[in-house]
């Protein structure tokens, strides 16, 4: 067992960050290891995996053993010279970056390193991204930066510039297969499945293997196409889409919250006695408003990632369903996505052509896109159930 036992897939990227931890254990590190990494891939190709992994390597004596107590610390989010950020909102915000960059300045407490990993960092605003720039041009000796986006062009040419980068592959399903099997202990079969429908998410291919509820509602998105025969079922759709969306978010962000609340009561001091407890109490309200605040910014955010998730699968859908009518599912040469759903897929297929297939893909997209612009999710998802149920509308008006 190592640090990188979870890093799926992802041997080129593993082989570079590893000669970079050996780099940096030696008295004057050498030229594999620098101060900045911006680490690239597709959702669930591992990106906050990988850096975490590379955190571990770093401050692991061995380079990553994964058996020692600061890999086992730094994987667990203990460790005390590794920072994981992550948006609490849609945003970074400036005044987000200007405290990250003022604990970047913080000398190690332990190791030899102070590693800030940056999940996200996509979401940085411009002003935020220029802060952070500053940060990444003139590093304290001991920081390593460990930014996680989608895509290069995510953040500023002047911010990718000056990191070296490693970018992640999508995971085949036959390697998303493997692991399932050989780190989870899910049978050979469900493996595979979750595998295909994940569409290489590790993440997301985890949870179809193991949970019964996500897999439920993965097959209540699929099962949308088929229930739009008129406006009141677009709407209707629409309308169960965000749902289930906010009612996932609840269940992710409600024990995040109500913890935190304990926490910040705890500090102020909630249940002490004694003149200057109770004066210093005062001040909590405007704590546990600014923390609601917070809380609320995440739900929201979750909720979009959620149904962002939901958007995934019905492209997939809709990939299987474009596959079946060039017949390359037939022939053989590319594997559906959806399997179980074969019968659903052809009949859609059947009843359109491959213009029409083409523009319901680019109306999810669409969809996406108006997600990520902050337009309410639930005048977005009508606008895509109704694409859906007549592209042909849309295309005819413009």
């Amino acid at each position: 067992m190592t640090v990188w036992d979870e890093l799926v897939g992802q041997q080129a990227a593993i082989e570079v960050l590893g000669a970079a931890a050996t780099d940096a254990a030696m008295a004057t590190p050498g030229p594999a290891m620098t101060h900045a990494w911006l680490m690239t891939g597709p959702p669930g190709s591992g990106r906050s995996t990988a850096a975490r992994a590379f955190a571990a390597a770093l401050m692991c004596p061995d380079g990553g053993c994964g058996q020692c107590a600061d890999c086992r610390s730094v994987l667990a989010g203990s460790h005390l010279d590794v920072e994981v950020i992550r948006p609490e909102g849609v945003t970074y915000k400036t005044a987000d970056a200007r405290a990250l960059v003022q604990r970047a300045s913080m000398a190690p407490s332990r190791g030899k390193w102070h590693v800030l990993v940056l999940e996200d960092a996509d979401r940085l605003t411009e002003t935020a991204n220029n802060v952070l720039l500053k940060a990444i041009e003139e590093p304290p000796p001991r920081a390593v930066w460990l930014l996680c986006t989608p895509s290069v062009e995510d953040v500023l040419p002047t911010i990718r510039s000056r990191c070296r980068h490693i970018m992640l592959k999508t995971p085949t399903p036959t390697d998303v297969a493997d692991f399932l099997v050989e780190a989870e202990s899910v049978d050979a079969t469900t493996a595979l499945f979750a595998a295909q429908a994940s569409q290489g998410h590790v993440g997301r291919a985890r949870a179809l293997a193991r949970d019964e509820n996500a897999r439920q509602r993965r097959r209540e998105i699929l099962s949308i196409p088929a229930r739009l025969t008129d406006l009141r079922n677009c709407f209707s759709s629409a309308e169960a889409m965000v749902a289930t969306a906010k009612e996932d978010a609840r269940a992710i962000t409600e024990p995040l919250d109500a913890r935190e609340k304990e926490d910040l009561l705890s500090a102020w001091g909630e249940g002490a006695e004694g003149r200057g407890v109770k004066g210093g109490a005062r001040g909590v309200k405007g704590a546990i408003k600014e923390l609601e605040l917070r809380q609320k910014s995440r739900t929201t955010r979750t909720e979009r990632d959620q149904l962002d998730r939901a958007l995934l699968d019905l492209l997939g859908f809709y990939r299987d369903v474009l596959a079946h009518q060039f017949g390359a599912t037939t022939d053989g040469s590319i594997a559906m996505i959806n399997a179980e759903m074969r019968t659903e897929i052809v009949r859609v297929a059947d009843a359109s052509n491959t213009i029409e297939t083409m523009w319901r893909i680019d109306a999810i997209e669409r969809a996406r896109l108006a997600l990520d612009a902050n337009v309410a999710p639930q005048l977005a998802m009508e606008a895509l159930t109704i694409d859906l149920r007549r592209p042909d509308l849309r295309r005819s008006a413009s």
